[in-house]
């Protein structure tokens, strides 16, 4: 015999509108914002192969271990962001963050070392951060990749931020510039840490908390800090471009000499470190610029937005390799694009995607029968690779002829009932108003006549 607390324990809760909204941080994204997404995928694509990159795509979920072994300790997304989550099989994995330790992790695993080298991908897909959620930075994130590994010249880091911008410029975007930097390889960046973790030390009454956890964490972010009370402290701080050995030093100097040679504006930025662990040599984040000049300025002036917003950013990573656990070094350079920052900029230039296309023809069905034989007749039309727009659950004439006006298909088709007895169709330019009546057998050999005519 059950009691009336077993019966409350079985009935249902009762469902909240929050329990069922989208979680914190990540969104819908529906028709004409869904289409601008995948035009400017598309594009993207475009360029990037056009330039030499191949297509990859990794796992959304990964083993924990490819990134804490790869971000470093002290970096917000390794301690703070990533969403982790155990099987019951007892693996421990992570819902990616980012694309680069994941596309090294896939090079090791698949043995692209035995491939000419470099080996060049693009990639397109969603990263997941637990981060505070605000226009242009969601939890849930779309991103546009370019990796080049295998090949330590300086020519790889241009190519990446070349085909970067060009991505972005075709999206809108022509007011461009590089903040770049270079935080020096594995034999020059030691000292650089020793010196800026020293100085620290002599002002660690001065600096925000954070930055007394990064002195003993990662000292390289320390120089990322944005607290007040450290910046003056930052602004006297050593820089990893003054420690440089003579091989990084003359590989800046080569990338700025692309830079330059490519007209692409740069703004050399010595606290520049990007804060995870694989980055060597170069770093750079691509930012929009103000076009008007402030008050004082000249007109050709390039002058920081407001509150700009990093686009992109990349940088060279030759230590991520053995971090993954492979058994040498593999020089490489990447970046990616923050799609979602792109696409809610008021700069950004929509691209249609190759699958939206605008309908030459409109087909109109009236009648029981002819709903019945429709979609017959769309596959002629499909299969002759003719765009056309319908709306098969209305009814009325008048309606769909509205319709039709609206879509600015140049021929409409009407397939009414007695069009369905006698096997035929109705065709009408909708300019001239004229309209001849096709058999249905016939129908193939006069969608191949109407795609001529509509070229």
């Amino acid at each position: 015999m059950t009691n009336e607390k077993d019966n409350k324990a079985d009935k249902p809760k009762k469902i909240r509108e929050e329990d069922i909204a989208s979680p914190k941080g990540m969104r819908d994204i529906l028709d004409k914002e869904y289409y601008e997404y995948q035009g400017f995928f598309e594009k993207a694509a475009d360029i990037a192969v056009y330039y030499g990159f191949r297509p990859i795509e990794t796992p959304i979920l990964e083993r924990e271990a490819v990134f804490t072994s790869s971000l470093g300790v002290g970096t917000d997304i390794r301690d703070k962001e990533m969403y982790t989550l155990k099987t019951k099989g007892g693996d421990h994995l992570v819902m990616r963050p980012e694309g680069t330790a994941g596309i090294m992790r896939a090079y090791i695993e698949n043995g692209m070392q035995a491939l000419p080298q470099p080996v060049m991908f693009y990639n397109y897909g969603r990263y997941f951060r637990h981060e505070n959620p605000q226009r242009g930075r969601l939890r849930e994130l779309r991103q546009f990749g370019l990796e080049i590994l295998g090949t330590p010249k300086s020519i790889a880091d241009a190519l990446v931020i070349r085909t970067m911008t060009l991505i972005l410029d075709e999206a809108g975007f022509k007011n461009l510039s590089v903040e770049i930097n270079s935080i020096g390889d594995k034999e020059c960046r030691g000292s650089f840490v020793r010196e800026l973790t020293n100085y620290y030390k002599k002002h660690i009454a001065d600096i925000c908390p954070n930055c007394k956890e990064r002195i003993k964490t990662n000292p390289l972010r320390l120089l990322d800090c944005k607290d007040e009370r450290c910046q003056d402290i930052k602004e006297k701080a050593p820089t990893p471009i003054d420690s440089l050995c003579n091989d990084c030093r003359h590989h800046f100097k080569e990338v700025i000499e692309y830079l330059e040679e490519m007209a692409i504006p740069y703004h050399i930025n010595k606290n520049l470190v990007r804060g995870l662990d694989y980055y060597t040599r170069t770093v750079f984040e691509i930012i929009e610029i103000n076009p008007k000049p402030e008050e004082g300025l000249s007109a050709d002036a390039l002058v920081p937005a407001p509150t700009p917003l990093s686009l992109g950013g990349g940088g060279r990573y030759d230590l991520l390799a053995k971090a993954l656990g492979g058994k040498k070094d593999v020089p490489a350079v990447g970046g990616a694009i923050g799609v979602d920052r792109v696409i809610m900029s008021p700069t950004h230039k929509p691209q249609n995607p190759r699958i939206l296309k605008k309908p030459k023809v409109y087909f109109i069905q009236l009648g029981n029968e002819a709903k019945l034989k429709s979609f017959s007749i769309i596959e002629v039309l499909r299969k002759a690779h003719v765009p056309i727009a319908q709306s098969l659950s209305k009814d009325g004439l008048a309606q769909q002829l509205a319709i039709a006006e609206r879509s600015g298909a140049p021929y409409t088709i009407i397939f009414g009932q007695k069009e369905a007895l006698d096997n035929t169709i109705i065709a009408r330019n909708m300019e001239t108003r004229s309209q001849e009546t096709v058999k249905l057998a016939d129908l193939p050999d006069f969608v191949k006549h109407l795609k001529d005519e509509l070229r």
